[in-house]
């Protein structure tokens, strides 16, 4: 019987499972014309784009370049990006779902017992501390969608006193609102409830169980010239940013927070999809009829994490998203999928009902964030892919 590390550290999605090029583009033209098509109009500059299928990819390529320049390097199937809130579901959700599995995390734990001064903050301590870790999983804690403390906060230390100090704008439970402040508390509360940094669990929890290589906060400097840029920043850092996190709140809590901050390319976000999929990659062996329970994500947590949260027209489930009407994942992923968006121009989508899983990294906000034709991008990629299968 193999041991559970030596199960884990099989990658059953390596590169060179994709089929042939030539065969890729013929069953799935549609796809690359919509993507070529997209490089063209100036929605990114290029893309990597995978596709998983019972266990097995069928599509793993790249198309475009860096940058819009002529000289600028190729996008392979390999290529890192910055994944931005793609780091919500990859990181620090898989964490809470890998705790919750152990019996070390309640979802239904109040927030303010594990950081006290959020309950300290502007409102009545009574409707602070109905906060609970389910309502930041589910964005609908009451707290604002989107701040930018990296205008007056320049250290960790500050930022997340800015964030523990936010208004609730609603009472918890009863307002849908996508809230990054939400998903810095949850990082934080991971750290206190693990007592560990937020980039040393998702190591340990998800990316080396996985041997998710190629997926890191902060890559190393060696690395960045290898990643495409996401924007010449005139207004904050004054520099092209390349290789290093894009958002701002992220940068001021040093590059690994719980809403972004991560790093990855297509064959890891389809490893770790497959293990969302099938609880623990590679083969399980016959005599190993209890294999579950060693299983990465077992069944039970999947499904627990993948039903839809309140209030009532919200697409949330607990971390991740569901396809709703207009949904970036298209016409045909079931309503049992789970997917997440990343700003930068990155997706995930599951369908845990056809066993498929369809990544699309892109660097849409070069080189100033203004294009917004990802969003007619996404739907049609999706479609083009399932119809493909």
């Amino acid at each position: 019987m193999r041991s559970r590390a030596d199960r884990f550290a099989h990658v059953p999605v390596a590169p060179d499972a994709a089929p042939h090029p030539a065969h890729q583009r013929s069953r799935f033209s549609a796809a690359y014309r919509v993507l070529e098509e997209a490089i063209a109009a100036h929605a990114f500059p290029g893309c990597a784009f995978g596709v998983l299928v019972r266990g097995e990819i069928v599509l793993l390529d790249g198309l475009g370049r860096f940058t819009y320049n002529d000289d600028a390097p190729a996008v392979t199937g390999q290529t890192i990006y910055d994944v931005a809130s793609v780091t919500k579901v990859v990181a620090t959700t898989a964490v809470v779902m890998r705790l919750r599995q152990q019996g070390r995390l309640d979802v239904d734990t109040p927030l303010g017992e594990l950081l006290p001064a959020f309950i300290q903050g502007g409102d009545p301590a009574e409707r602070r501390q109905q906060v609970r870790l389910r309502h930041l999983l589910s964005h609908n804690s009451g707290l604002p969608g989107y701040v930018e403390f990296f205008r007056t906060a320049a250290t960790p230390t500050a930022l997340l006193r800015a964030c523990l100090e936010l208004p609730l704008e609603a009472e918890p439970g009863t307002r849908a609102e996508y809230s990054d402040p939400g998903f810095i508390l949850l990082g934080k509360a991971l750290e206190v409830l693990a007592d560990e940094k937020l980039a040393q669990l998702v190591r340990k929890e998800v990316l080396h169980p996985l041997g998710l290589r190629s997926t890191s906060f902060c890559p190393q400097r060696a690395v960045r010239p290898f990643i495409p840029p996401t924007e010449e920043d005139t207004t904050f850092r004054h520099r092209r940013i390349q290789g290093e996190v894009q958002d701002e709140n992220a940068f001021v809590l040093k590059g690994a927070a719980g809403h972004a901050g991560l790093f990855s390319n297509v064959p890891d976000l389809l490893c770790f999809a497959n293990a969302i999929l099938h609880g623990a990659p590679g083969p399980v062996s016959p005599a190993e009829p209890e294999q579950m329970k060693s299983a990465l994500f077992e069944p039970r947590i999947v499904d627990e994490f993948a039903q839809r949260q309140g209030p009532e027209g919200s697409s949330r489930a607990l971390g991740w998203d569901t396809p709703s009407a207009n949904s970036s994942a298209g016409r045909h992923f079931s309503p049992r999928s789970i997917g997440h968006l990343g700003y930068s121009g990155c997706s995930l989508w599951i369908d845990l009902d056809a066993a498929v899983a369809v990544v699309l990294l892109t660097n849409r906000t070069w080189p100033d964030r203004k294009s917004q034709l990802i969003r007619e991008v996404r739907p049609l990629f999706h479609d083009a892919v399932r119809e493909g299968l």
